[in-house]
């Protein structure tokens, strides 16, 4: 059933440490059903998730099973005219951590199991932030890397999902590689038939928000639930 009339959609400007002792502010799109069960805050591997069509799929899934979603550009302009920083997982994984931050002291959200979800280098991203703050429930990669987390992998604890596509068969090996080093006792590789990387084959995409939108729900509302005894 959608509930695309009871979202409330706020712009939020998230404070970020932008290098050389300055700060910056990062444009960001949260979104809330009402009433949601969890949060959950997207990174792109192209560094600038706010206007991701895919990500905005993904969302518009998780918003019908009462998902609240936060959709932000992970670097600033600047940031994003230089191509090296989109493969930067130590400084994206940064930009996630003052997001969680951000939706920690907000009052509309503060209340809220947190989830990640990531694509190509945000799935790594994803992964070292989860691996850095307790506070991050589950996580889901789409067509991601979280091979490029490294050693954080053995030290994530929350339950992680790895959606790749079937025919994206280079970045499904290196996934079933990570997911033998996650540290997470609940850890899952779901293979989507006929999708290569970026998911565009008809109905891939859709297969994928649903796989994300089943884990999340699950997890963040069983964590909502042992929150509240």
């Amino acid at each position: 059933m959608s509930i695309a009339g009871a979202i409330a959609e706020l712009d939020v400007a998230i404070p970020v440490n932008g290098g050389r002792g300055r700060t910056a502010a990062l444009p960001g799109r949260l979104a809330l059903p009402a009433p949601p069960i969890g949060l959950v805050i997207f990174a792109h591997g192209s560094g600038s998730s706010r206007r991701s069509p895919r990500n905005a799929a993904v969302a518009s899934v998780l918003h019908e099973a009462w998902i609240g979603t936060l959709l932000f550009d992970l670097l600033t302009e600047a940031e994003a005219t230089d191509r090296a920083n989109v493969f930067d997982v130590g400084l994206l994984a940064e930009r996630l951590a003052s997001a969680i931050r951000f939706v920690s002291g907000l009052e509309q959200t503060r209340h809220l199991p947190i989830g990640l979800f990531g694509a190509s280098t945000g799935a790594a991203a994803a992964v070292v932030a989860a691996a850095e703050d307790p506070r991050v429930s589950a996580v889901v990669s789409r067509g991601g890397r979280p091979d490029l987390a490294g050693r954080k992998l053995r030290v994530v604890q929350c339950p992680t999902l790895l959606v790749v596509g079937g025919d994206d068969t280079e970045v499904l090996d290196l996934n079933r590689r990570a997911l033998a080093e996650l540290g997470s006792a609940d850890k899952h590789l779901a293979v989507v038939p006929g999708a290569s990387h970026l998911f565009e084959e008809p109905g891939t995409l859709d297969e994928a928000a649903r796989l994300a939108a089943e884990w999340f729900a699950r997890h963040l509302h069983l964590e909502a639930a042992e929150g509240s005894r």
